[in-house]
């Protein structure tokens, strides 16, 4: 893989602007669900992922699923950015008419998967993984889940059979910001230790900081090939990170700024409206 020649922090911070604009102007939700993994987001299409814009279907291309399909606006600006489709789609997120729906969904350039029920991402992904070593597929098979995701039992169900048939081509990624649409995981269903109980069901499990770039690219280029294992990474993140006074905050899993709301949080990013 070439050097990295991507400015994280500068891609992170256009995901991060561009959800908020979008978020505002289509006056959805799931803002603070977008920003906790825009520097995810930013590693893994800026560098990690096997992808060509110009051939969005080519067969040996690395797949990304978004199990988390709430966040998905995040997701589009970086496909935008990467060319998959005119960024001007990005103007019409979520209106009528729009290229793009709120809930991540098959059929937009580079889009793998639908996602919106939470628990589906990763056991598709296996599905995915599995496919590419029946067909003797060199690619790999990246899934971001929240911590909704791990309330279910589909997702575990999919650990289990992750390890039995040795996955080591799938990498699952926690977005673990610790808030889900009711309240704190420790009130809703407590998940800790998490990347233990991950551990414990045979992958390969680590912890990373979730918005430090160098952490997230050096985890991602250590996961070895050919291990026999599957891999978790539990990244711990800030559920509307960016924007101090969404951070934190169960509000912004539903809330869209106003239009002050909106001139502030980009400020504090350093970008203009």
């Amino acid at each position: 893989m070439p050097e990295n020649t991507i400015d994280y922090k500068a891609f992170s911070t256009r995901i991060r602007a561009q959800v908020l604009r979008m978020v505002h102007r289509a006056q959805s939700g799931h803002l603070g669900s977008s920003l906790s993994i825009a520097d995810i987001l930013a590693v893994l299409y800026g560098r990690i992922l096997n992808v060509d814009p110009a051939q969005p279907d080519w067969p040996e291309r690395d797949r990304f699923i978004l199990s988390k399909g709430h966040a998905v606006s995040a997701v589009y600006v970086a496909l935008a950015e990467r060319g998959f489709f005119p960024r001007d789609w990005l103007l019409n997120y979520y209106l009528n008419g729009s290229h793009l729906p709120g809930h991540i969904t098959y059929g937009v350039p580079g889009v793998e998967a639908s996602a919106g029920a939470l628990g589906h991402g990763l056991p598709i992904g296996c599905g995915m993984a599995l496919a590419a070593k029946c067909d003797d597929k060199k690619y790999r098979v990246y899934v971001i889940l929240s911590d909704g995701d791990c309330d279910e039992g589909s997702t575990w169900e999919a650990l289990l059979f992750a390890h039995q048939h040795k996955l080591d081509n799938i990498v699952a990624i926690v977005d673990y910001n610790k808030i889900q649409g009711f309240g704190r995981t420790k009130e809703v269903l407590d998940l800790d230790p998490l990347a233990e109980k991950w551990h414990s069901f045979g992958w390969s499990a680590r912890e990373i900081d979730g918005h430090d770039h160098r952490q997230i690219e050096q985890a991602l280029l250590g996961i070895p090939f050919e291990s026999e294992r599957p891999s978790c990474i539990v990244a711990h993140t800030v559920k509307g990170k960016g924007v101090s006074f969404m951070e934190d905050d169960v509000a912004w899993h539903y809330r869209s700024p106003d239009d002050k709301q909106l001139r502030e949080a980009l400020d504090e990013l350093g970008v203009s409206e």
